[in-house]
């Protein structure tokens, strides 16, 4: 399989696991996805869900690319921990006031997953961005 195909694979999994998560959350349990801004409430819906997903897959895999393209050493490495610092800076919001615990539990339950299928799926597999073996000597 070529790396692009795994990793549009690896993108569209990773919208998938986010849209799964909402679904039982809000159409199944029946439980919304809102957030209280001052007196604004924003519902989280599916679109919201897909958006922020395919939006955080879409610039996971350019980073990565632009990394391994411009020959940066160990560019998964590299990549790596600038993902899990992105994901760790994207739960910070959930710590804040204006959602309800249930919200809280599964907006952290969608970061987290997305960004697992997307640090496992892009960051794994690929030869490119490392450097070739020339034998145990070089």
């Amino acid at each position: 399989m070529s790396a692009r195909a795994r990793r549009s694979g690896t993108a569209a999994a990773a919208v998938a696991v986010a849209l799964v998560i909402w679904a039982v959350a809000d159409p199944v349990l029946g439980h919304r996805l809102r957030m209280t801004d001052g007196g604004d409430t924003m519902t989280v819906g599916a679109a919201a869900v897909t958006v922020a997903s395919l939006l955080a897959a879409l610039a996971a895999w350019a980073l990565l690319a632009a990394l391994e393209r411009f020959g940066v050493r160990r560019a998964r490495a590299v990549w790596t921990g600038v993902a899990v610092a992105v994901l760790a800076v994207s739960l910070l919001p959930l710590a804040g006031d204006g959602m309800d615990g249930g919200t809280r539990v599964t907006l952290a339950l969608m970061h987290l997953t997305v960004g697992a299928v997307l640090i496992a799926g892009l960051a794994g597999g690929s030869r490119a961005g490392r450097p070739a073996r020339e034998g145990p000597h070089s």
